[in-house]
């Protein structure tokens, strides 16, 4: 559920932009969901077609999506839905139906692929999505060479540096407009931190307001033990109450939360729910930047950064007009942070490398 301070700003923006004193009116706010029929796809199809500042939803899939454009479009809120079904094998330039999907697109959400499996490793997962992730950002950077392409479609850590090689043949790349949506990971962090205060008994963080408002940072990548929340920034020294153990388990949790999930749900699916609701808070926050009607909106991406050796990276950033204007410095680790970050980063340079180099080379994708 939107909060209510929240979704008065969305209204205060929707209202300024209608009116707003120009000679020629403002251009639509056009949002492409791709793989908008999937367990992710529709949860977060749903809610975007209740934010105020969406003019046009334009939904794509392999199947079912002009049946799901059809259901949301009782809803009466103020975008206006279209669902378009993909042509199969059909090179993008060719791809009458990807063009009318993207074409005049204000934000480009990629969730298509397949879901990871019990087994299956982020290396299986490449391999199959691999083609697909840069078949439709071909479309973009055909149809909508401007728009802000947010990634979720795993693994993350080599779709987005994938994308932007595409995006680099193409001559279109710009490295504040491509991010891979890292929000789950600081979602789980932050639910799993406040559940451990809970359990801890620490009455007076319980309490407190503030602590109920705390989202925890998260940097790193998005796979595995790429994965580094910032616990020690959520706990102020005269307040601790979780010991180191503590803090360990937790942040193995959120670096393996994912598994958790297809483990509950046997075997039968990954996280859909709660990855609909991370995506579209990054959703909302990037469209509020990008209007500027928040100057200050600031939340974990991943994306090509200098804070580290590697070139793509997920840490907190400020969100502009332009998309992503400031990339934040990293500021105090502890020390079992900063070994992790030193751990993780051989594994995530790999993967980097890995999304580069198809990226480079893979002009034959089909979807």
């Amino acid at each position: 559920m939107i909060c209510a301070k929240r979704y008065l700003l969305l209204l205060l923006v929707f209202f300024m932009m209608s009116h707003a004193s120009s000679s020629a009116p403002p251009k639509p706010v056009k949002v492409a969901i791709l793989g908008a029929s999937g367990g992710i796809g529709l949860p977060l199809s749903l809610l975007c077609k209740l934010n105020p500042q969406i003019d046009e939803l334009s939904l794509y899939d392999l199947v079912n999506t002009p049946g799901v454009a059809a259901d949301l479009s009782h809803i009466p809120s103020h975008a206006k839905v279209f669902g378009i079904n993909a042509a199969k094998n059909t090179p993008p330039g060719e791809n009458k139906e990807l063009q009318k999907a993207l074409q005049n697109a204000t934000l480009v959400v990629i969730l298509s692929g397949v879901p990871r499996k019990p087994g299956m490793s982020r290396d299986d997962l490449f391999n199959i999505n691999a083609g697909i992730v840069s078949t439709l950002v071909e479309g973009c950077a055909m149809y909508c060479p401007h728009a802000f392409i947010a990634i979720v479609t795993n693994p993350v850590n080599s779709m987005v540096p994938l994308a932007s090689e595409v995006l680099k043949r193409h001559g279109v790349y710009d490295r504040r407009k491509v991010a891979g949506v890292t929000t789950l990971d600081v979602a789980r962090a932050s639910a799993f931190f406040r559940d451990a205060m809970v359990t801890a008994g620490d009455e007076k963080n319980n309490d407190s307001t503030e602590n109920a408002d705390l989202m925890v940072d998260v940097i790193g990548g998005h796979s595995g033990t790429t994965i580094l929340p910032l616990f020690s920034r959520a706990i102020s020294k005269e307040d601790a109450c979780l010991s180191r153990e503590v803090l360990h388990d937790l942040t193995v949790r959120t670096q393996f939360g994912g598994d958790e999930i297809v483990k509950a749900k046997e075997g039968t699916g990954s996280a859909t729910l709660s990855m609909a609701w991370a995506a579209y808070q990054f959703i909302e926050n990037t469209l509020l930047a990008l209007a500027g009607g928040d100057e200050r909106v600031i939340q974990c991406a991943y994306v090509e950064s200098n804070l580290t050796e590697q070139a793509f990276f997920s840490s907190p950033c400020r969100f502009g007009v332009n998309g992503v204007e400031e990339i934040l410095p990293l500021g105090r680790l502890s020390d079992y942070e900063a070994a992790v970050l030193e751990a993780m980063g051989p594994m995530l340079s790999a993967q980097i490398q890995k999304g580069k180099l198809f990226g480079r080379g893979n002009v034959k994708s089909r979807l």
